[in-house]
């Protein structure tokens, strides 16, 4: 896969690329990222990418002719899509992460700055999305998280498969409790069913903190799914 960040502070993802998981998947060529910085398509000697708002308000509005010169520079590698980062988008969950990391060849993704980028950006992007209800001072933070859960997910990132299955999210449901060695810390003492080599018991408790976790702690998420909850499951 192709991934190709349009970004004014490519130095944000330099450190974050050549790290863990994510810097050996990028090493094998399981994926390749390319950071495009806007200013390198300006014709003033300031370089400039920003300007103020029409109509007037606070801060400045990221210029669309660099951001369109960017985009437009890139070869394309169908299907591809190009994502802006934007508070008005579609929130981010592993359902469009997996989206993402299974239909496309390419993905181009718009880092705003500022008081956001101009409206007309619309017009070449083709999917708005959002880490949230909240605001960051850019796009740069949401476009490596979302970098680092697509590829991931990619075939060869992540040694064990069954791995990806029992994560959050996965199912509609949180994870279940991991517990390590030493089997009793503090007092605290690892749960004997996982130590019972009962491979069938230890699946069901699995199971039914995972059904505990998403209804005490994430109700929003239960009320999605819990139709979809075989009964036999949900006997907690």
């Amino acid at each position: 896969m192709r991934i190709d960040i349009i970004t004014i502070f490519p130095d944000f993802f330099q450190s974050p690329l050549q790290t863990g998981l994510l810097g050996k998947a990028l090493n094998r060529q399981i994926a390749q990222v390319n950071l495009v910085n806007p200013r390198d398509f300006t014709h003033d000697k300031h370089r400039r990418v920003d300007d103020e708002p029409y109509g007037g308000g606070a801060g400045m509005v990221m210029k669309p002719e660099p951001v369109f010169a960017a985009i437009e520079s890139l070869p394309v590698c169908a299907p591809r899509e190009i994502i802006l980062l934007s508070p008005q988008g579609e929130t981010v969950n592993q359902p469009l992460l997996w989206k993402l990391a299974s239909s496309y060849e390419q993905l181009v993704i718009v880092c705003g700055n500022y008081e956001g980028i101009d409206e007309r950006i619309t017009h070449i992007v083709t999917r708005e999305v959002s880490l949230g209800d909240f605001v960051l001072t850019g796009g740069e933070i949401p476009a490596l998280a979302i970098v680092n859960g697509v590829v991931r997910l990619l075939p060869g990132t992540v040694g064990k498969k069954e791995s990806l299955k029992a994560e959050s999210f996965e199912g509609g449901l949180l994870d279940y409790p991991q517990y390590t060695r030493p089997a009793v810390f503090r007092g605290w003492e690892v749960p004997p069913i996982l130590r019972s080599g009962d491979h069938k018991a230890i699946a069901r408790w699995r199971r039914q903190k995972q059904i505990e976790r998403t209804r005490q702690r994430r109700p929003d998420l239960w009320e999605k799914i819990k139709l979809y909850i075989d009964p036999k499951d949900n006997s907690s």
